[in-house]
């Protein structure tokens, strides 16, 4: 069965398409405006084996914010759509990425509930173009539309790029788990019978 998705969302502030193979080679093409955030996505198709193609016009004008958190919208759309039934597929997945002085956990439940825990302190405003604030602005986004619980944690840091990179690489890690299928599922993993 191919998990592939296209999402389109449109309002006053943001023009957004993305299509997303989860069971894809890591190729991306990634427009948002924002150079920094491309970079992220960029890092997340590459290291989670996903396809991705996002293409975002926003109020760059006014600020990073409304182009950030509703591509994070559309992403976990796409990742819920993609995912249909999610029969067969392990649920479960964690890493623990390190980036030179960086350290970074994060773990993943798709279990349809939507939870962000997110621990990580910044030490500067921006990155690039991209506010540091919205790094967790974009999680939330993503776990609430995909719902999925998402734990994301900083175990040990310094740099703040490094950090934001660990932070999506490690995402990509653990959604790359979690999305993969074990032969001994033979509907889905749970005692309710759905996710």
């Amino acid at each position: 069965m191919e998990r592939t998705a296209e999402y389109i969302r449109k309002t006053k502030e943001t023009d957004i398409k993305i299509n997303l193979n989860i069971d894809g080679t890591g190729k991306a093409e990634i427009d948002t405006g924002i150079g920094f955030f491309d970079h992220m996505l960029e890092g997340f198709a590459r290291h989670g084996f996903f396809d991705l193609d996002v293409k975002v016009e926003g109020d760059l004008a006014v600020d990073c914010h409304h182009t950030i958190e509703d591509t994070g919208i559309v992403l976990g759309n796409a990742i819920r759509k993609a995912l249909k039934n999610k029969k067969g597929i392990k649920r479960f997945g964690s890493c623990i990425l390190p980036m030179d002085e960086t350290l970074v956990l994060c773990a993943v439940d798709l279990s349809g509930r939507p939870y962000l825990v997110f621990d990580g302190e910044f030490t500067v405003e921006r990155v690039g173009y991209m506010d540091t604030e919205m790094v967790k602005e974009f999680f939330y986004a993503v776990s609430y539309a995909a719902g999925m619980n998402l734990h994301i944690r900083v175990l040990s840091g310094g740099n703040n790029h490094h950090m934001i990179e660990a932070m999506f690489k490690a995402f990509a890690r653990a959604l790359d788990e979690a999305t993969g299928y074990d032969p001994r599922i033979t509907d889905v993993l749970s005692t309710k019978g759905s996710l």
